[in-house]
């Protein structure tokens, strides 16, 4: 039997590094591995699954060492596994610098030491997100879709009290560009000594300029080039999560096509939703406002040879909280998706 991955690859993303969950994964066809760390100061329970060496725990006061990001990733390899990075920054040592508080030096130093460690550790890719928390809820119901599987949904009209009670002042969308390009001027000479590349995920739901006084960077294409030409590297890119450009209501194959050829594409999330940013739910690959394949083939096309990861999946049933079920099917459609689109 071939088992020769397809090209794009297909990873899975996961706070749990057990040997079961690392054998269900490799089951799946999967090749790559991104993991969800645990936030310290929002899972202080992390600890006990860090000392097992089961997840890697992250926060202002716990930078994984050297030898723990090794261990991390000689457990992946013995699966037959990459782990090919961190899925995201906790809020925890992004929030200071975004808005320019007491503690933004401390934390920059601190992401600096992580992106050393990971290069240290042979692990490439540090995902990062730059939104605001407790400004608005990332999704406020469920629905059923095909079949009464479950998925999230957002409305904008069901968002009260919106805001981050941390914050004493409103800000300007100028003033949070100036210290997102003081974080980029910081670490990305850092993630290049060390051989690390920084992927920049959308903020989630998009196209929303403000809520809570807080303006929303990241929420359309434009402010994506921004993000990409204002500290130009070759280690910096995207975490390309189709599922928000779908809800920005773009051509999202014209978007992997831009992205694609400039290769500001570092990894992929495929998913998709029905509706657009101020009324959506997610949804089945296979049935949101795009065209999976379609999209599949520009990714190859345009020279993409990442991981593509299952994001966001429905809850079937008999499924498990981290969604066994919706992850499986989802790693097996992609890698249906990457054969077909790549034998034209």
């Amino acid at each position: 039997m071939n088992d020769t991955p397809a090209t794009p690859r297909v990873g899975v993303r996961t706070r749990n590094l057990s040997d079961d969950r690392l054998r269900y994964i490799r089951q799946l066809g999967a090749t790559d591995v991104f993991v969800d760390h645990a936030d310290t100061e929002e899972e202080p329970d992390a600890f006990n699954d860090r000392e097992a060496g089961a997840t890697i725990a992250v926060g202002p006061d716990s930078i994984p060492s050297v030898a723990e990001l090794e261990a991390a990733r000689e457990r992946v390899e013995d699966a037959g596994l990459r782990l090919t990075g961190i899925q995201s920054l906790p809020y925890s040592l992004y929030g200071d610098i975004m808005f320019d508080r007491e503690g933004a030096d401390e934390a920059l130093a601190s992401i600096e030491t992580l992106v050393r460690h990971l290069g240290e550790a042979g692990v490439p890719v540090l995902g990062y997100q730059w939104n605001p928390r407790g400004v608005v809820p990332m999704r406020t119901d469920t629905v059923p879709v095909r079949g009464d599987a479950e998925a999230t949904s957002f409305d904008l009209d069901d968002v009260e009290n919106a805001g981050d009670p941390a914050l004493d002042r409103e800000y300007t969308e100028a003033e949070l560009w100036e210290n997102y390009e003081r974080f980029l001027e910081e670490i990305l000479p850092v993630a290049e000594e060390a051989g690390v590349t920084l992927a920049l995920h959308p903020i989630d739901p998009p196209n929303i300029e403000e809520i809570g006084g807080i303006p929303r960077l990241f929420r359309n294409v434009e402010s994506f080039r921004r993000a990409m030409e204002t500290v130009p590297s070759d280690n910096h890119g995207l975490k390309l999560c189709l599922g928000c450009f779908s809800e920005m209501g773009v051509d999202v194959t014209d978007v992997v096509r831009e992205f694609g050829e400039s290769g500001d594409i570092t990894f992929v999330h495929f998913r998709d939703v029905e509706g657009t940013a101020e009324s959506f739910n997610e949804t089945f690959v296979d049935c949101g406002n795009y065209d999976e394949l379609e999209v599949m083939r520009t990714l190859i096309d345009s020279g993409f040879e990442g991981i593509a990861i299952p994001d966001h999946v429905p809850a079937v049933r008999d499924d498990t909280d981290w969604g066994h079920r919706g992850r499986g099917f989802t790693a097996g459609y992609l890698r249906g998706l990457a054969r077909v689109a790549g034998e034209r």
